[in-house]
């Protein structure tokens, strides 16, 4: 794309302690200034706050005889780490941004499979 004679160079200033994270959820909504709120969370079975086990008649670790809390089994976590306040606009543009973002990421992956299927017809070894 040709410049134009008016442009603007963003550069981007990263903290010392700049730590991206997995995040594989959101929760939020809309607030009462209309603005869209998200909460990124990571989803992940829970770890015990404590396990205790017998100990076997020769001294060694044995069976685990109780869990804190109890309901581990049937519970799950949703630790929330970070989250985001958006403008509607800015809200507007992120859905644009990561639209087209998805769209690259699905014309990488056809010409993978693409790639992989045209591999295997000729029958040769992928890695």
């Amino acid at each position: 794309m040709p410049k134009s004679n008016k442009e603007i160079t963003f550069k981007y200033i990263f903290t010392y302690d700049y730590n991206p994270v997995y995040v594989n959820g959101a929760h939020g909504g809309v607030s009462p200034r209309g603005e869209l709120i998200m909460n990124f969370y990571l989803e992940r079975a829970p770890l015990p706050n404590s396990v205790s086990h017998e100990i076997t008649q020769n001294g060694t670790i044995g069976a685990e005889s109780a869990m804190e809390p109890e309901d581990l089994q049937s519970s799950l976590v949703r630790y929330v780490s970070n989250g985001v306040v958006l403008s509607p606009q800015t809200a507007r543009d992120l859905h644009a941004w990561l639209g087209e973002k998805i769209n690259e990421l699905d014309t990488l992956e056809k010409a993978r499979t693409d790639f992989i299927n045209a591999q295997k017809e000729q029958g040769m070894k992928i890695n």
